[in-house]
C-alpha cells in the first residue's frame, strides 16, 4: 500500500514540475548550500554552521583515488574505515559506525544491510565528485540513525555552457592485482543536464606480509602470501538528470551497483587446512563468498516562492545481500534444499523514503527550515541458515533548524526534532535445533525456549533530539564555534531479534526484545586559525550516552554446535571523548608540512571497560611539495597500540607506516587529465587494523601496494 502513496506523490511533483517549467523566469538569487557546493561556499556552511564540516570536492578526490570511497575519506581526521579484505569498507566517524551515523546520497538516506561488521558500502567511487562530512549530533536533519555523524555525496553541477563532456578513469593496483575502469558521457542543453556512466572493476587474492596466521591456537599457512579467495568484483551503471528553470529545479537518479567477493576460507568456522589449501587461481570468486546488488532512484524537486525554498527528496531502494557457503549442517537431520542448496543467507530490504522541508530567507538576519521526512522498510530473509527474522519498520520525524547572525561575527544556530517509529518483527522456529537438542539430552522446557530463534516483536518508540550551538568569528583569523545536542536513536532489528552465528563477527548474537532507545548527550567544539602560511584547527568532543547498545558476552554457553559464548545486545551508560586536531604550515612557496591526528577515548560505566571497535590514537606527518601542475607527498602515519579494549576484545599492537602519493596534472587541449600514483606501506610492515573484519583471526593489513590512476575528462563547447 506503501508503494501506490509513493507513485501518487510522484505523479503529483512530475505534474508540478511539469507546470514550473512553463512558468517565466524569474528566479532570484539565493545561497543554496544544500543543492551546489564550491569553494566560496565551502566557507560560508562553515560559518554557518555549528558542526564541524569538511567540504572534499573533485580535486582532492581525484588526489586520493583508490576505487573505494571510505577509504578515501580516512585521510579526513576523525573517519576510520572498517575494512573487508581489500574489497568494500563501511564508515565509522569518531569511532561510532554501523546504524550511528547516516550516508546520504542525492540527498536521499543510503540503506543497507549497514547492522552487519562484513557489510560495505554499495556506491560507485567512481560516480564521487563532491562530498560533504558533518562530524558530530546530526540527527535534527538527518534522523535518529545521524547522531554520530553525517557523510553526504551531493550531486554533481550543471555546467554553464551547453556543451557534451565526458571521461575516462583507469585504476590499477599491485597488491591484489586490480583493474577497473569507468566511462561517464553527457550532456548539457540549455536548462537540461543528462549523464550516464558504467564502472566495472576485477581484484584477484590480495597479498600480506606473511606466510603464516595464528588462529585459535592453529597455524594456518597462508601459500603464496595471498590469502585465498578474497578475489572480487563490482559492476555498476548510473543515470542522474537535471533541470534548471525560473524558480523550478528537478534532478533523477538512478543506480545499480553489484559486487561480489570472496571471504577467506579460515574465517567461516572452525579452521580447515584442507580448504585453504593453494587452488593455483588467485582470481576466482568461490564460497564462501556473498553477492550484493543494491538498486536505487531518487529524485528532488525544489521550488522557489519567493524567500522560501520549497524542496522534496523522495527515494526507492532495493538492497538484495546473499551470503554462499557449502551446505553445511550441524543437526544431521536438516535436508538440503532443493533450489539453491549453498545459499546460506537471504536478506532482501526495500525501502521508500522522502523528506519535505521549506526553507524560509525572508530574513539576512534569521533563517529557518522546517521539514519532516519518512522511511519505510520492508525486509525479508531467505537461506539454509538463521540470524535475522524477517521484518518491516515505519518511522517518521519533524523538525525546525534556525540560524541567527546576531552579528555579522556572531551565529546562533539550534533546532528540535521529534521521531515517531514502529517495528515488526516475525518470530522464527527452528525445527531442527528442536531435534537436535532433544538428542543431546536437554529438557522439554529448555527446548521449549531453544526452538523459538525469534520470538513476535511489535514495538513503538518515540523520542526528541535537539541542539544549540554558536560560530563565532571574533576576526577573519579565528573561528570558534561550540554546539551541544541531546540524540537518539531507535534500536535497530539486530538488536531487538538476532540469533545466530554472525559470521561477520565471529560470535553468536543475541537481541533483546525489551531495549529501550539509545540516548545521548554530546557536545562538540572547533577552533580554527589561519593566518599567512599557517593554519590550526583543534576539534575536541565530549559523548554520554544513558543507553549506549552493544553486545555483552554473557558467560552462557551457545547451544548451536561450535558457536561458543552467547552475546547479548544490552544498554548501558557510556562515555566517548576525543579530538581531532590539523596544523599546517608552508615552508617555502612550493614545500609545505602538515601534522593531524587523531584520538577517540571510550568508556564503559556499567563494565568498566573500553567501547568494543574503538579505534586507536593516530598521527600523521606529511611533507608536501606542490607545483602548478604536480604534486608529491611524503606520509609518515604512527598508529599507536590500542590496549583498552572490551571484554573478549583483542588487544591490537602498533605501527609505523610510510607512504608516498604524487599527483599530476596533463595538458590536453583545454582540457588537463589527472593522474595519480601511490605506494603505500612502503616497507611492507605487517601490522593490523583493530577494526578490520579479518582482526579476529589475527590476519593482518594488505603489504605494499603500487596504485596508478588515470582521469582523462573532454568538453566540447557547442
Amino acid at each position: 500500500m506503501y508503494t501506490k502513496y509513493y507513485l501518487v506523490i510522484l505523479v503529483f511533483l512530475c505534474t508540478v514540475s511539469v507546470y514550473a517549467q512553463n512558468q517565466k523566469d524569474s528566479l532570484q538569487v539565493v545561497d543554496i548550500p544544500e543543492v551546489i557546493v564550491s569553494g566560496t561556499s565551502s566557507n560560508r556552511q562553515q560559518k554557518k554552521s555549528a558542526l564541524h564540516i569538511d567540504v572534499l570536492q573533485d580535486e582532492y578526490l581525484k588526489k586520493h583515488f583508490n576505487g573505494n570511497i571510505v577509504q578515501m575519506l580516512e585521510n579526513v581526521a576523525g573517519i576510520q574505515s572498517m575494512d573487508i579484505g581489500m574489497g568494500f569498507s563501511k564508515p565509522m566517524i569518531r569511532g561510532l559506525g554501523f546504524n550511528r551515523i547516516a550516508v546520504s546520497e542525492n540527498g536521499v538516506k543510503h540503506e543497507g544491510q549497514q547492522w552487519g561488521a562484513d557489510h560495505g558500502l554499495e556506491i560507485d567511487a567512481f560516480d564521487v565528485e563532491n562530498v560533504r562530512v558533518l562530524k558530530g549530533p546530526s540527527s535534527l536533519s538527518h534522523g535518529s540513525d545521524a547522531m554520530g555523524g553525517v557523510i553526504e555525496i551531493l550531486p554533481p553541477n550543471m555546467p554553464v555552457d551547453n556543451q557534451f563532456f565526458g571521461s575516462a578513469s583507469f585504476l590499477g593496483k599491485s597488491v591484489n592485482e586490480s583493474l577497473g575502469g569507468s566511462v561517464m558521457l553527457g550532456f548539457k542543453k540549455d536548462n537540461f543536464m543528462l549523464r550516464a556512466r558504467y564502472s566495472e572493476s576485477h581484484f584477484g587474492d590480495y597479498r600480506i606480509p606473511t606466510d603464516t596466521i595464528i588462529y585459535l591456537t592453529q597455524k594456518i599457512p597462508i601459500y603464496g602470501k595471498k590469502l585465498k579467495n578474497t578475489a572480487g568484483m563490482e559492476r555498476n551503471a548510473s543515470l542522474f538528470s537535471m533541470y534548471r528553470s525560473g524558480r523550478y529545479m528537478s534532478n533523477y537518479s538512478f543506480s545499480n551497483i553489484y559486487q561480489k567477493v570472496g571471504f577467506f576460507p579460515g574465517a567461516h568456522g572452525i579452521p580447515d587446512l584442507s580448504r585453504i589449501e593453494d587452488d593455483g587461481n588467485s582470481r576466482n570468486i568461490d564460497q564462501p563468498n556473498s553477492l550484493v546488488n543494491h538498486f536505487k532512484f531518487t529524485t528532488l524537486q525544489q521550488y522557489t516562492l519567493k524567500d522560501i525554498i520549497f524542496s522534496a527528496n523522495l527515494g526507492y531502494q532495493y538492497n538484495h545481500r546473499e551470503e554462499w557457503s557449502q551446505f553445511h549442517t550441524h543437526y544431521g537431520d536438516q535436508p538440503v534444499p532443493a533450489v539453491h542448496p549453498d545459499k546460506e543467507l537471504e536478506f532482501r530490504l526495500h525501502l521508500i523514503s522522502g523528506s519535505f522541508k521549506a526553507n524560509f530567507l525572508r530574513s539576512s538576519k534569521w533563517e529557518n527550515v522546517v521539514g519532516i521526512d519518512f522511511q519505510k522498510h520492508l525486509n525479508n530473509i531467505g537461506g539454509y541458515s538463521f540470524l535475522l527474522p524477517k521484518y518491516d519498520k515505519f518511522n517518521m520525524g519533524a523538525y525546525w533548524i534556525s540560524n541567527w547572525h546576531i552579528t555579522d561575527k556572531l551565529t546562533l544556530t539550534g533546532g528540535i526534532r521529534y521521531d515517531w517509529g514502529k517495528i515488526n518483527i516475525s518470530s522464527y522456529e527452528d525445527p531442527y535445533l528442536q531435534s537436535y537438542l532433544s538428542g543431546q539430552g536437554y529438557t522439554e522446557s529448555e527446548i521449549e525456549d531453544y526452538r523459538w530463534r525469534s520470538y513476535p516483536v511489535n514495538k513503538t518508540f518515540g523520542d526528541y533530539s535537539g541542539s544549540l550551538g554558536l560560530v563565532w568569528m571574533p576576526d577573519k583569523h579565528n573561528i570558534i564555534k561550540f554546539n551541544i545536542g541531546r540524540s537518539f536513536r531507535l534500536p535497530g532489528a539486530n538488536e531487538l531479534a538476532s540469533n545466530g552465528m554472525h559470521h561477520g563477527t565471529f560470535r553468536h548474537e543475541k537481541g533483546d526484545p525489551s531495549l529501550n532507545s539509545e540516548r545521548g548527550w554530546q557536545t562538540d567544539a572547533l577552533y580554527s586559525f589561519k593566518s599567512g602560511i599557517v593554519q590550526l584547527d583543534i576539534s575536541p568532543f565530549f559523548n554520554y550516552f544513558e543507553n549506549y547498545i552493544y553486545l555483552k558476552p554473557t558467560g552462557q554457553w551457545s547451544v548451536l554446535p561450535h558457536a561458543g559464548q552467547v552475546y547479548q545486545f544490552t544498554g548501558a551508560s557510556a562515555i566517548l571523548t576525543g579530538s581531532e586536531f590539523n596544523f599546517s604550515l608552508d615552508l617555502t612557496k612550493n614545500l609545505s608540512y602538515r601534522f593531524g591526528g587523531e584520538y577517540l577515548y571510550t568508556y564503559n560505566l556499567d563494565e568498566n571497560t573500553a567501547l568494543s571497535y574503538s579505534p586507536p590514537a593516530t598521527f600523521t606527518n606529511v611533507l608536501t611539495w606542490k607545483t602548478r601542475i604536480w604534486q608529491l607527498d611524503l606520509e609518515c602515519k604512527n598508529i599507536l597500540a590500542q590496549n583498552r579494549v572490551a571484554r573478549n576484545e583483542d588487544k591490537t599492537p602498533g605501527a609505523t607506516l610510510f607512504n608516498m602519493n604524487g599527483f599530476i596534472n596533463i595538458p590536453i587541449g583545454k582540457e588537463y587529465a589527472s593522474l595519480s600514483f601511490s605506494i603505500n606501506n612502503i616497507f611492507n610492515k605487517k601490522y593490523y587494523n583493530h577494526l578490520s573484519f579479518y582482526r579476529k583471526i589475527e590476519i593482518p593489513e594488505p603489504g605494499r601496494n603500487f596504485q596508478l590512476s588515470l582521469n582523462i575528462p573532454f568538453t566540447i563547447i557547442k
